[in-house]
């Protein structure tokens, strides 16, 4: 009866567009129920073009898919991808000299405050009371324990 069944049903072949029902959702991907009754896997990297944190944020039980047959394994597992059918998001073109101006901008900006907090504590002669008795107590006794 199986092998009716799958006479009168063509099976899948990669590069081929499917729809299914969500049987099952893992923390690597969904389960998918084909129409010919094939069962297939969407993995976690093929449900977006954008980051997909869990797979319960795009997809869900129950849930009717649109994909396409991207692989098809020596065991006749069946792998899909949701993200080769979107459109691809295009990004502007980053200003690469302007994004290196402003990153050099920052860190000097930052290394100042850095290095005047350091030098301001250095002055404080309380901080270097403290630092020349604990210094030297601090390494003698280290010097003593090894």
């Amino acid at each position: 009866m199986a092998e009716e069944r799958s006479a009168a049903v063509e099976p899948v072949k990669v590069g081929d567009v499917v729809k299914g029902t969500v049987e099952h959702i893992a923390a690597y991907g969904a389960f998918v129920r084909l129409g010919t009754g094939q069962k297939a896997m969407i993995h976690i990297s093929e449900l977006s073009q954008s980051f997909v944190k869990k797979v319960e944020d795009v997809l869900a039980v129950g849930q009717e898919v649109q994909a396409q047959v991207i692989k098809i394994d020596e065991k006749n597992r069946i792998d899909l991808s949701i993200k080769v059918l979107q459109a691809k998001e295009s990004r502007p073109p980053r200003k690469r000299e302007d994004d290196f101006e402003k990153k050099l901008s920052l860190f000097l900006k930052s290394s100042e405050e850095k290095i005047a907090d350091l030098n301001n504590k250095l002055k404080d002669p309380r901080g270097s009371k403290k630092r020349s008795s604990s210094g030297g107590g601090a390494s003698g006794g280290a010097g003593g324990k090894r």
